[in-house]
């Protein structure tokens, strides 16, 4: 190592010996699949034929994908997903972390461990668990519902309120567990000023765990756009890709994915990925506005 270091100029050269093999591999993996994904998207190339099959066509990738009714249903579908699984996450996440913190102490790591176990499990052990419990003739969930049993993963009306049931349960435990170490930094003397001054709990919520919390649901609420946006896991696994409903459940990662690997048609899903680049961009830019800079100069 001495003999290198002085063929490479002594000290002053070791920094940038031991950070290089981060900025290769970081070279080799993030930043030439990112630069030739934007190539990418201005040509149509059959991946069989190699590089020099690559014809450019500027921006028709992109007018393609935006004018294809299948994209504008599965961005739809994504949103749905986003608003059903992702918004019930915070309304009851946030309550629920200030109720443990507040309230319970000796279970408290039980609890919130018991809520995260679902963020850690493999997403494909969830989708089979629930496969199974929501199975039309031998489910757990039809047995203990009334009425005929339902075909909650082939059935187009009931295969999307499940697929969200399935997110929402999974990333609760993560907002939870978010939620919880923003209240763990909040100054007690505030709740006991509070109490002298005759608040309730309600209105020590409202006035003073809500605005101190706002740097930390914008956070979540950013992370939630950015998963909800990528949803493909879930519905990919629990619905069968070759029944009639999968095109009903179908998000635009999903759509993404069948463009390149079923159709071979890696320029479109290269523009199809910077399109919902784009959105989740917009959306967390609109996100900044309500909670950011809302938060003051923690939000910023």
């Amino acid at each position: 190592m001495k003999s290198l270091l002085r063929q490479l100029g002594g000290r002053a050269a070791a920094p940038y010996l031991f950070v290089a093999p981060f900025f290769l591999l970081f070279a080799a993996f993030g930043l030439f699949p990112l630069l030739f994904s934007i190539v990418l998207s201005l040509h149509q190339w059959d991946a069989s034929a190699g590089l020099g099959a690559m014809q450019w066509v500027g921006l028709q990738n992109y007018w393609y994908a935006l004018t294809d009714p299948w994209f504008r249903s599965s961005l739809g579908h994504t949103f749905w997903y986003g608003l059903a699984a992702g918004l019930p996450q915070h309304l009851l996440a946030l309550p629920l972390a200030y109720y443990i913190h507040r309230r319970l102490k000796r279970s408290r790591n039980f609890v919130v461990g018991s809520y995260f176990l679902p963020y850690i499990t493999s997403s494909v052990a969830i989708a089979l668990i629930f496969s199974t419990l929501l199975s039309k003739d031998f489910g757990f969930i039809n047995l203990i519902l009334p009425g005929t049993p339902r075909d909650w993963l082939g059935d187009a009306d009931y295969a999307m309120p499940a697929i969200a049931f399935v997110v929402f349960w999974r990333y609760l435990g993560w907002n939870l567990v978010l939620y919880l170490s923003a209240l763990q930094v909040i100054d007690e003397s505030l709740y006991e000023a509070a109490t002298l001054d005759g608040a309730g709990p309600w209105q020590q919520f409202r006035h003073i765990t809500l605005p101190l919390l706002r740097p930390m649901i914008y956070f979540a609420v950013t992370m939630t756009i950015i998963g909800s946006l990528q949803l493909f896991d879930e519905p990919f696994i629990l619905v069968d890709s070759e029944s009639g409903v999968a095109p009903a459940v179908m998000t635009t990662a999903m759509f993404m994915y069948r463009m390149a690997f079923s159709y071979g048609d890696f320029g479109t899903a290269s523009a199809i990925s910077w399109l919902l680049f784009l959105v989740i961009a917009a959306l967390s830019w609109g996100n900044h506005r309500l909670f950011g800079q809302a938060g003051g100069e923690h939000g910023r």
